[in-house]
């Protein structure tokens, strides 16, 4: 997430809030958080959007991932990403954590989208799963 960011906490719906965000960056970050997010929701159909710690986050029977943005980065944390199969070696960040992976996306980087949607796939059932 950005230090400068001009958007405050308020009862605004996640969906305005993360709108909002992307609309800030007004550049390569905005285009590629706006990209993720559909690909995100259009994963499985019980995703849902909040805005938890000033940052876009995708839940389902439990956190999947959060999509923060950074000055050279946009970074997906997936909260259960150790715990997440990863054939095509998408996770290229925290990758020391017990928990958490993620995925930074440099500027100009290519988003495996069969890859990613698989990835979240799995986040929903391993939620799915633990909820149990």
């Amino acid at each position: 997430m950005t230090k400068n960011s001009p958007i405050v906490s308020t009862d605004e719906p996640a969906s305005e809030l993360i709108d909002a965000r992307i609309q800030s960056l007004a550049d390569w970050r905005g285009d590629l958080l706006a990209s993720l997010r559909s690909l995100i929701r259009a994963a499985h159909a019980t995703i849902v959007e909040e805005w938890k710690w000033s940052t876009p986050a995708w839940y389902s029977d439990g956190l999947i991932c959060t999509g923060e943005t950074y000055k050279q980065v946009v970074k997906l944390t997936f909260a259960k990403g150790a715990s997440l199969p990863d054939p095509a070696r998408l996770f290229n960040s925290s990758l020391d954590g017990k928990v958490r992976r993620a995925i930074d996306f440099r500027e100009g980087a290519e988003v495996n989208q069969l890859a990613l949607t698989q990835l979240i796939q799995a986040a929903v059932e391993l939620n799915k799963r633990s909820a149990r």
